[in-house]
């Protein structure tokens, strides 16, 4: 049976287009006291795009700690808090920022109706109420997490996404002046994420024509940006918003491959960060993607990036199973690899030795 799938209600799209945020945000607000939830990036405390943010004396705005990976335990806290603080819902939770700001922004959206904690219904069509409406704003591109189903968390036991056609976002505001100041090397690891969803989507058994036709379009933009000669030009930061999109897009019809089932693991060990992650991973995915490796190397090279290294070298045997374990957990990922036989080629031994060169 085919999925009937859902996707972002509606799209703000263009240079500036932040600065019609409030009239976006007013046509929700049809009682007295309905208010707004924004949750910002912590890269904007203290700067003075805050006043730009339409908040109004009713409305709560909460800074959010991007240290970590987005956690099931700041999920249930921040909704307990709101819980606390009004007798009515939030008439929409608004994303100010980058992936792991709007996975929370999508999961508190979804926790507000759902009772109990958010780690229990990680993984898919778990949820089984509606939401509150949701507003995605993102200031620095690559994730797709504005257009995915899927809200990543990390839980008490593992890394897995809550998923869903409630999941996704009911408003998107794409404004590519936003992502404008995003630094190096952050910017670069980010960007990677879509060019590795790209990648991992065209290689494999889920691949669809739909898939490959979004993601094509979106690895061309990437291309053109990372292997040209100035990455950082106006016009490249419109490009990436668009790649971004294109490329979260293109894996509701498809699957991500080896570098996120492995980087899942790996973070869920070390904390390290999704985007910083994932290029780790793939730098040793060789045997999987080899000419998208060799690329990989190549826009490293011309962007002036120098992975991390030694990332396991730390760490204990107890630990590199947990990765191991986390890894193989996630068989659908494994299953658009290699096929419904993975287990016979992905083996406890490989992830071992792949992960030890990290």
């Amino acid at each position: 049976m085919f999925r009937n799938l859902k996707a972002v209600g509606r799209i703000l799209y263009g240079r500036n287009s932040f600065d019609q945020l409030g009239d976006v945000l007013d046509e929700l607000r049809i009682e007295k006291d309905s208010y707004i939830l924004f949750l910002v990036d912590e890269y904007f405390d203290g700067n003075d795009f805050l006043n730009r943010i339409p908040v109004k004396p009713q409305d709560i705005l909460k800074i959010i700690d991007i240290t970590d990976e987005p956690k099931t335990k700041t999920v249930d806290q921040i909704v307990a808090e709101v819980k606390s603080l009004r007798t009515s819902l939030p008439v929409s939770v608004v994303g100010i920022g980058g992936g792991s700001v709007m996975d929370y922004a999508k999961a508190i959206r979804l926790m507000f109706t759902n009772e109990g904690s958010s780690a229990l219904y990680q993984g898919l069509d778990f949820i089984k109420n509606k939401g509150v409406h949701c507003t995605l704003v993102p200031t620095i591109s690559g994730t797709g997490a504005e257009v995915s189903m899927t809200t990543v968390l990390s839980g008490p036991e593992k890394k897995l996404g809550i998923k869903g056609n409630f999941t996704t976002a009911d408003q998107l505001v794409m404004d590519p002046e936003l992502i404008r100041t995003v630094p190096d090397p952050h910017r670069f690891y980010t960007a990677m994420d879509c060019y590795i969803h790209n990648i991992e989507a065209f290689n494999g058994h889920r691949k669809t024509v739909m898939g490959d036709s979004l993601g094509t379009e979106s690895l061309r933009l990437c291309r053109e940006i990372f292997l040209g000669e100035d990455s950082r030009t106006p016009e490249n930061d419109e490009k990436l918003m668009v790649a971004s999109f294109l490329g979260g897009l293109s894996l509701t019809y498809s699957e991500v491959g080896a570098c996120h089932a492995i980087s899942y693991g790996l973070a869920t060990v070390t904390g390290i960060h999704h985007g910083v992650g994932n290029c780790i991973v793939f730098n040793q995915l060789e045997e999987f993607y080899p000419e998208a490796v060799k690329e990989f190397r190549t826009m490293m090279a011309k962007n002036n990036i120098v992975l991390p290294t030694g990332v396991t070298a730390g760490c204990t045997s107890e630990e590199i199973e947990k990765m191991i374990d986390v890894t193989l957990t996630l068989v659908f990922m494994w299953a658009h690899v290699s096929g419904p036989e993975w287990q016979k080629v992905i083996t406890r031994d490989k992830l071992r030795g792949l992960l030890s060169k990290m």
